[in-house]
Formats: C-alpha cells, sequence, structure tokens
C-alpha cells in the first residue's frame, strides 16, 4: 500500500506498540501491512527490523475480499540513519519516514526536523 497515509484509513486503530526505545531513533518507516490478525505482533517480512505496530479495536472490520485487516507497522531498514549514520539518509529520510514521537492511535505521523535533517539534538543547540 501507499507509504502515504492518511487518517482516515487509521480509523480503528487503538494503541501503538514499541518494541524497542524510541530515544535513539530519528525516524521509522510506516507502512499499512494486511495482515490476519486485529492484534498482537504481525509477521513481518521485510529486510531490517520490527519497530513497532498498531493494534486494532475488537469491532474492526477486515477487507471483504481477503479477509485481512489493514495494521500500521513501523520498521527500519539495514541501511537507514540508525545503523548507518554517515549513509544515504545521513541528511534527509525516506518518504515513508516520520518521527517515532509524533505517532499516536489514528493519526498519521508527522515529519519534523529531527526525522527529515537528522542530528536533532546539534539542530536545537544551534538557537541556544
Amino acid at each position: 500500500m501507499s507509504s502515504m497515509l492518511q487518517d482516515s484509513q487509521l480509523t480503528d486503530e487503538v494503541d501503538v506498540v514499541w518494541l524497542e526505545d524510541l530515544s535513539d531513533l530519528d525516524y521509522v518507516r510506516q507502512a499499512l501491512d494486511k495482515v490476519h490478525t486485529r492484534r498482537g505482533k504481525p509477521r513481518y517480512e521485510r529486510d531490517g527490523r520490527l519497530i513497532g505496530y498498531t493494534n486494532l479495536k475488537s469491532g474492526a472490520s477486515s477487507d471483504p475480499d481477503s479477509g485481512l485487516f489493514a495494521r500500521r507497522t513501523f520498521f527500519l531498514l539495514p541501511h537507514d540513519r540508525d545503523k548507518q549514520p554517515t549513509g544515504p539518509y545521513e541528511v534527509g529520510a525516506p518518504g515513508e519516514a516520520v518521527d517515532p514521537r509524533t505517532i499516536e492511535p489514528g493519526k498519521v505521523g508527522a515529519k519534523t526536523p529531527r526525522s527529515q535533517r537528522g542530528g536533532a539534538t546539534e539542530i536545537a543547540s544551534v538557537g541556544t
């Protein structure tokens, strides 16, 4: 599915589950995946690692054709900034990248100076 999500696609979300500490992550990638369950850790079939996921409310509907549920997953790939700080995303970020501190159930995460440029600590200290 598209990496450019809309809040209207996330109305059945009830909570976000993080599998890692977010304090050192400038961004996470988010995607809307089709999975078999409303709740619990979904199967992860990408390179890299699963950072978090959303759970859906008990009455959430599945796709009538496939029977699958659309749930957000948050992940990082091996070449992302957390593992390769001087790699391709030393400055900038992938299109689906958002600041994990802005993610809430039912709300698409936001792009922030931290997620898009990196080095948020240095950016914040410039004006002080």
